[in-house]
């Protein structure tokens, strides 16, 4: 395939020539998947606003649509972003923004092929909404560190080859400062995981417990001690993710419950009449913003905006789920399978509106409270005043 030119000078027409070129030269439907995924992320075909030689071309975020359409409308093998949306949502941004040069050639390129699928182990049972007090310890002797702790609440642990990791390095400062960010393996002896069972009968979550697991330096993520700043760029991208997520029109929730009001009439009402007009409008407008946001956004950096859509995110689930299980009256009711599942992620669809109405109930927890989240919205956001904080100190002497 001909290099490509200036990313600055680099357009839609020419993108989609390179996309062209390259498909007539590895074949979709006679190239091993794995060889062909391998093939597109050299080309730099793969996230085309990452650096060269990561993926990228160094181009605008808002040209990747061209590329993921070229491959789409040939047939092109995908790298199942629905199994790993924590590795591509979160773990290459913060790879991307924070980790070493050798780091990124090692973990970015299997990462986005799917070779290896990533989790995150943040919450832990006492530090949920306060993760800066979480407990987990890991202690360096020389070039590795040795990791000992629970997480809960960890996403695809149960097929996760890799996990982003923040423990606490130094008990003895406040707690924000005495944190350092890592990538474990999840195949080591050392780390067991056990499924959660939700409300919805499946278990999607784990909780991980960490006995004597070690880690080489040399995975550590940022700087001893800056691993509250690393988990925050690595907290902005998922709430991007989870909030900020591409759609069309009449996408997301909102479909299942239009399919429904057009397919039976004869449950319709002025009052659900109104409020669906109204969910409609809201998500419209979410999804708008959604656009807006992704458009700003730089490779690895997001800012407070994230925040805003995942919390508005949370509230339009939980709204429409309702909405769908009053619309559909005593059928509403109905729970369609109890059986135990281990699946990869959250899928709101292929399932009936109980199971929606209960998986919602998770948005306003997952990738930050929205308690938190209006609080980050208060202050970074509206500037108003900081609440008063009650546990500064060395990390070991506060209250637990």
């Amino acid at each position: 395939m001909s290099e490509p030119g200036n990313g600055a000078a680099l357009g839609p027409d020419a993108l989609r020539a390179q996309a062209t070129e390259f498909l007539a030269t590895h074949d979709p439907r006679s190239t091993e998947p794995l060889e062909f995924l391998r093939a597109r992320f050299d080309a730099g075909l793969a996230w085309v606003h990452y650096p060269r030689g990561l993926g990228g071309q160094q181009l605008p975020r808002s040209l990747q649509s061209v590329v993921d359409r070229a491959f789409a409308d040939a047939g092109s093998p995908s790298n199942h972003p629905e199994r790993n949306g924590i590795g591509l949502g979160m773990a290459a941004p913060t790879i991307l923004a924070h980790g070493t040069a050798e780091q990124k050639e090692r973990w970015l390129r299997p990462l986005w092929t799917g070779e290896e699928i990533w989790c995150q182990l943040f919450s832990e049972p006492g530090a949920g909404s306060d993760l800066a007090g979480l407990a987990t310890r890991a202690a360096r002797d020389g070039d590795v560190w040795t990791v000992n702790g629970q997480k809960v609440w960890t996403s695809s642990a149960h097929m996760a080859r890799r996990a982003l990791l923040v423990a606490r390095s130094n008990p003895d400062v406040p707690k924000h400062e005495g944190l350092t960010y890592f990538s474990l393996d999840m195949q080591q002896p050392g780390v067991e995981v056990r499924p959660l069972r939700q409300i919805t009968g499946e278990a999607e979550f784990n909780e991980v417990f960490l006995t004597d697991a070690t880690i080489p330096d040399t995975d550590r993520i940022g700087e001893i001690g800056q691993g509250w700043t690393v988990s925050m760029a690595t907290l902005m991208n998922e709430r991007v993710s989870i909030g900020g997520g591409a759609m069309p029109r009449e996408g997301g929730m909102i479909a299942a419950v239009a399919r429904t009001w057009r397919a039976h009439p004869e449950l319709r009402t002025p009052g659900l009449h109104d409020r669906l007009l109204r969910l409609w409008a809201d998500a419209e407008v979410a999804r708008l913003a959604g656009i807006r946001l992704r458009q700003q956004l730089a490779a690895g950096e997001p800012g407070p905006e994230g925040s805003a859509a995942k919390l508005v995110f949370a509230r339009l689930n939980q709204e429409i789920s309702e909405f769908e299980v009053e619309l559909a009256g005593a059928d509403g009711l109905r729970y369609d399978d109890w059986t135990l599942r281990r699946p990869a992620g959250a899928n709101f669809f292929g399932r009936n509106p109980g199971f929606r109405f209960l998986r919602a109930k998770g948005n306003s927890i997952e990738g930050g409270t929205s308690e938190i989240l209006r609080n980050v919205i208060a202050e970074r956001v509206l500037g108003l005043p900081r609440e008063a904080r009650v546990d500064s100190g060395p990390w070991k002497d506060l209250p637990r």
